[in-house]
């Protein structure tokens, strides 16, 4: 989901520190609203494991440049279901930062673009959860259907950001429509993966109920 150095150049990238401006305006308003139910210990605890969590996908699963961009295991919906949504936005945004800054330095220019196109899923999954998951349900119990419904909205929506800034820089030419195509393809094996490995971290769960009133998860993770 990197865009590489050189797809969007010059003024453009300016859009890029627009869109992660909004979206970290919108991530910090539901901390705020977090931290105000479950507490300022909960929500950085989370946000810290989080973080790790997301530094060590990017750098331990498998990842690899297709096309126009490179496609990794972010594995966003399993950080929703197990944190919560503002931790999962903050361990995104920081160990995409982290990673810039300690492994990839030439990714960093590109960090509004790459921010935004992790975010903006997040927060949508947040709200189709909302509607596929009953109230009843606690995230332990999702069904495979609810798991693969969250999955594919997270990567459609990274691989969607991916396009636009692909096309936003290169125009609609034969050849970028041709990366974006190829990217995009590639990533139906993550949505085809990463719901097995949201059920097998969620199944996990469940033999950790003495772990329930604990500050490591988000409290919906065991309880509806």
């Amino acid at each position: 989901m990197h865009i590489e150095p050189g797809v969007v150049v010059g003024a453009k990238m300016a859009l890029g520190y627009v869109t992660a401006a909004g979206v970290f305006l919108y991530a910090a308003k539901h901390a705020l609203k977090t931290t105000r139910k479950d507490g300022l210990a909960a929500f950085g605890v989370r946000a810290l494991l989080s973080s790790l969590l997301v530094f060590c996908f990017f750098e331990v699963l498998p990842h690899y440049p297709v096309g126009v961009s490179e496609v990794h295991f972010i594995l966003g919906s399993t950080l929703f279901l197990i944190f919560g949504a503002a931790p999962a936005a903050i361990g995104l945004a920081i160990g995409l930062l982290a990673q810039g800054i300690l492994l990839a330095p030439a990714d960093l220019p590109q960090y509004g673009m790459n921010v935004t196109s992790l975010l903006v899923p997040l927060f949508v999954i947040e709200h189709l959860a909302r509607r596929i998951i009953p109230a009843d349900t606690a995230y332990k119990d999702v069904t495979y259907t609810q798991a693969l419904k969250l999955s594919t909205a997270f990567q459609a929506g990274v691989v969607a950001w991916v396009g636009f800034w692909a096309t936003y820089g290169q125009g609609f030419g034969a050849e970028s429509l041709a990366s974006v195509a190829t990217f995009s393809a590639a990533y139906m094996l993550v949505i085809l993966v990463e719901p097995l490995i949201d059920l097998a971290v969620l199944a996990a769960a469940k033999s950790l109920h003495r772990l329930e009133n604990s500050l490591l998860f988000h409290s919906r993770l065991f309880q509806a």
